[in-house]
């Protein structure tokens, strides 16, 4: 029988890292946590997190690693740097990829763990900041389904729904769809917007009858409360603005690879500005 996981390794505390280590400390789990930034990594510290001062340190005494960095690049740097995981991780540590990457990304990760008897899994995840904070999030998982059973336990402290979605990188690849009708419900959401301010329609009346009707969906009824947050700062909007487009593109490129085009996917990605209230429409 596989043993129960007792101590995680962190590796990057964004805006959703940083809530679900937040949910794994206070389930009782272990943790060890690292970030390039001071502030969040004390945070965790003030709650009961152990710091690591590199990715390294931070995979040295644990069963398993997650890994919330920003892209591909840096999901390499963490694993494969001097002072990454590969280099403190030991025969039969778990390595679970939790960013927006390429499918293949996921892969050539795998290889140079496996030579170290280090298994990998991918499981991307989605409902945003809130959803971690709420423990709601929905985790697509892909790889061995072993190695999920192991984690469930670990995943459950920040997830509603937990699916294996086939082999290896099949968790990032169903990321990657879910942002392109994510996003494309953005762009809907925003011209409903605009179409009931100049139709004379309150829109909070509109989304409920948005939810009653064929028009549902999970955008249109957070559109205000959850995605677009016009009452931000520009800054943060912008920021926003720039994540959800950096998240379209893995798709867009990935289509491109398999000699599709996503017309709805490319305009929502351009037209992203505007849809965000950082540029007139």
């Amino acid at each position: 029988m596989n043993e129960k996981i007792k101590k995680v390794g962190f590796i990057g505390l964004g805006r959703m890292g940083k809530p679900m280590a937040v949910n794994l400390l206070r389930a009782g789990v272990g943790l060890v946590v690292h970030d390039s930034r001071q502030q969040p990594v004390l945070e965790l510290a003030n709650l009961g997190a152990t710091i690591a001062s590199s990715p390294r340190e931070a995979a040295e005494a644990v069963d398993l690693v997650e890994i919330f960095v920003v892209d591909d690049a840096q999901v390499e740097e963490v694993l494969l740097g001097d002072r990454g995981v590969l280099q403190g991780a030991r025969d039969g540590t778990i390595i679970v990829i939790h960013s927006t990457v390429y499918p293949q990304t996921v892969k050539k990760m795998a290889k140079p763990a496996a030579a170290k008897g280090v298994q990998v899994i991918d499981a991307p995840v989605s409902g945003g900041e809130a959803g971690a904070r709420e423990k709601s999030l929905c985790y697509m998982v892909g790889g061995d389904l072993a190695l999920l059973e192991r984690c469930r336990e670990v995943f459950s402290t920040s997830a509603s729904e937990i699916f294996h979605v086939g082999a290896l990188g099949s968790g990032a690849t169903a990321k990657m769809i879910v942002q392109v009708v994510t996003c494309i419900n953005m762009l809907a959401a925003h011209e409903a917007e605009m179409l009931a301010a100049q139709g004379g329609l309150d829109f909070a009346a509109l989304q409920k009858v948005l939810h009653a009707s064929s028009g549902q969906s999970f955008v249109t009824d957070n559109w205000i409360n959850r995605f677009k947050l016009a009452q931000d700062p520009i800054e943060i909007r912008r920021r926003r603005t720039e994540v959800f487009q950096k998240s379209l593109a893995p798709a867009i490129e990935m289509a491109r690879q398999l000699g599709l085009f996503l017309p709805g996917a490319a305009l929502a990605e351009r037209l992203f500005p505007q849809i965000m209230g950082i540029e007139d429409s």
